[in-house]
């Protein structure tokens, strides 16, 4: 029993079976099928959770209708030959322990039919808030027929191997839309008064208790959504559920929070509180008798976990980007060893990042994530031969080739320039909110300690260093730099920016790491549509300056759309006074402020400012590599001092090139 975690780590009896621990690897859509079924890819995925200690995985959701398929990574509906490529899924996850379930989905309104090529299926005939199609009003033939869909999904499920299904009624999919008044306007016996709404729900959840019988796990999924009146609040949930729970046709509910009318709260980023899906796990939990209430959104330590269990807020616990991070995240808490779990950043940028795209998942803090069947997990073979390792620059490339080095057995030296580790990552993570980036610095600096690295800091190398290393291999992993030139790719034709000469042009890197101080009206040039700019620029106003974002893109955070971070940021901004003229670049600095063109117009107007800020493309901080190239030394180079890109593609060659050292 952990000391640390004892609720975390009690048993749960969840319909006919116990659960070891109270952690859930909850469902989420990794993308991964190819031709409509699991693969390898899969397999390793989702065994590397059930490895890592999860006591229940719910598999990512299975369309159960053509009409809900939403992604290229979709499962098939529909088709009994899915059923021995979810054996090996299903194996692979009990036989490391876990409980296996499936989610089972219907988006209704919301499809894609650039992926399923058929109509949206709804209760009303209402708009989806996915794309910008609109949708088709079921009849009583296709509410049957999308019934059915569901029992059968449920039957291949268990010859499948699953131990149950989750039914997903969240996110203002097509059971919410059938519960929702604002969504459902039907006058039939599918619409209109309480049991008429929930008929859906109650003959799906029952036909499947009765082909699948009473010992067949059947979970339902819900989400919180308080800031639009339209949605069902929380007292209306609690009073489905607990219409169900007493019909006794459901095993657990699981609480997740946001809906397609507020997407960004289904994947809440750093913008947000953690813990988001408890209010109403709370609330669903007064009203329940038998069912156990599961809390998800946020959700991302084994900290946060444990006072969700020790407040009595729910009965399990879901943590699901916390495991892409850590696949062993619940053994490292059983065995009390929670400073060694790589915490989650709430970035989005390769789960939800990669998804938004239509790609299969992985995670900028773990490259493995995705890769398990291919590199594991954070499960590092000892190399054939022990080498010493020369690691030069202490960012992201060069802190995982230092640990994957030191795990693999290497004898690892980390030299960084300057006093601290973690490169430009180090200064994302003094911007708001981003105190994540700093705890997983402080993760790598216990990791390295822990593997006896050899960190040398404020240590330059030059090529004349390099030999008294006397080291096997040399690994560069120098960075990036901002040109200071104010080129903007907008401007192709112009080299350097004119009146750069001025002064008082300063870049992203040089503000945030407070080695200039800039005016009270800070103009930022951002085209990078990033954190790099918008970030700097809450800092910036959060400090006290009057801040004016210029951006040749249509939006301020465009590169944040994928992630569902960029409208909370602009949201952020706004509150706190922030302006940005859209579609524009800088024709000149005068030192008091610049003269902009509008690329719709080709007007020109002058904006004053106290200085300019540039959220520029950087460039490879490889001074250090072509010093080498004349040398008979020989090296590799690994993240930014190959291509200024983001984090990361920095992680990910750290790891691929320690793994073949």
């Amino acid at each position: 029993m952990s000391k640390l975690f004892p609720h975390l780590f009690s048993p749960a009896k969840l319909g006919s079976r116990t659960l070891r621990n109270r952690i859930v690897f909850g469902a989420h859509t990794a993308n991964m099928a190819e031709n409509g079924v699991p693969t390898e890819r899969h397999v390793a995925y989702y065994a590397e959770r059930a490895l890592g200690g999860a006591g229940m995985i719910v598999v990512e959701p299975m369309p159960v209708h053509q009409a809900a398929v939403l992604t290229r990574g979709n499962f098939r509906p529909g088709d009994d030959s899915v059923i021995p490529h979810f054996q090996q899924v299903t194996r692979a996850i009990k036989d490391h322990g876990a409980i296996a379930i499936q989610q089972l989905y219907h988006v209704g309104a919301h499809g894609d039919s650039d992926n399923s090529f058929h109509a949206h299926w709804s209760p009303s005939g209402l708009p989806s808030y996915h794309d910008s199609d609109g949708s088709h009003a079921m009849s009583e033939g296709e509410i049957w027929e999308t019934i059915d869909s569901f029992v059968q999904a449920a039957r291949r499920c268990q010859e499948a191997g699953f131990d149950g299904v989750e039914v997903w009624a969240a996110y203002l999919g097509l059971v919410d839309q059938f519960w929702t008044p604002w969504t459902n306007r039907r006058e039939d016996q599918w619409g209109g008064s309480l049991d008429n709404r929930t008929r859906i729900s109650s003959e799906i959840l029952t036909r499947i208790r009765e082909t699948c019988g009473r010992d067949f796990i059947v979970g339902l999924s819900v989400s919180d959504e308080p800031d639009y009146i339209v949605a069902l609040g929380r007292q209306e949930l609690a009073e489905i559920i607990r219409l169900h729970d007493e019909q006794g046709l459901i095993d657990y509910v699981t609480c997740g929070t946001g809906s397609y009318l507020d997407f960004y709260k289904i994947m809440p980023t750093f913008l947000y509180p953690e813990k988001l899906g408890t209010d109403l796990a709370m609330t669903l939990k007064a009203v329940v008798k038998t069912a156990l209430v599961v809390a998800e959104s946020h959700i991302r330590t084994p900290e946060n976990a444990e006072t969700v269990l020790g407040e009595k807020a729910a009965d399990l616990v879901s943590i699901v980007r916390g495991q892409i991070a850590d696949p062993h995240l619940a053994r490292k808490a059983a065995a009390d060893r929670p400073e060694d779990v790589r915490g989650c950043i709430s970035c989005n940028q390769m789960c939800w990042g990669r998804r938004s795209r239509d790609y299969w998942i992985s995670c900028l803090i773990n490259p493995s994530a995705g890769r398990e069947f291919e590199w594991g997990g954070d499960r590092f073979t000892a190399a054939a031969i022990k080498k010493r390792v020369l690691v030069v620059g202490g960012g992201p490339a060069g802190l995982e080739t230092a640990r994957v080095a030191a795990e693999r057995g290497h004898d690892v030296v980390l030299a960084e320039a300057s006093s601290r580790l973690g490169g430009n990552f180090l200064l994302a993570g003094l911007q708001p909110r981003r105190g994540q980036i700093l705890d997983l610095l402080g993760w790598y600096e216990r990791q390295l300690s822990k593997l006896n690295v050899d960190v040398r800091l404020n240590t330059y190398v030059e090529a004349s260093d390099i030999a008294s290393f006397q080291a096997d291999t040399v690994i560069l992993a120098t960075g990036s730099v901002s040109p200071e030139t104010g080129f903007q790719k907008a401007l192709p034709a112009v080299p350097s920016l004119p009146g750069i000469e001025r002064g008082n042009v300063f870049s992203i890197e040089s503000v945030m790491a407070r080695v200039v101080r800039p005016g009270k009206h800070v103009l930022l040039l951002d085209e990078g549509g990033g954190w790099r700019g918008g970030g700097t620029a809450w800092k910036l106003a959060e400090d006290g300056h009057k801040v004016t974002i210029l951006t040749p893109d249509p939006l301020v955070g465009k590169e944040l759309q994928r992630t569902a971070a960029d409208f909370p940021l602009r949201r952020t901004l706004r509150q706190l006074g922030v302006t940005w003229l859209l579609d524009v670049s800088v024709l000149e600095w005068h030192g008091d402020g610049v003269t902009i063109v509008d690329h719709n117009t080709l007007q020109e107007s002058f904006v004053p400012g106290d200085c300019l800020v540039l959220a520029t493309t950087n460039v490879a901080a490889n001074w250090l590599a072509k010093e080498l190239e004349s040398t008979s030394q020989p090296f590799m180079e690994v993240g930014d001092a190959v291509a200024p890109r983001q984090a990361p593609y920095a992680f990910h060659e750290g790891r691929k090139v320690a793994l073949r050292l």
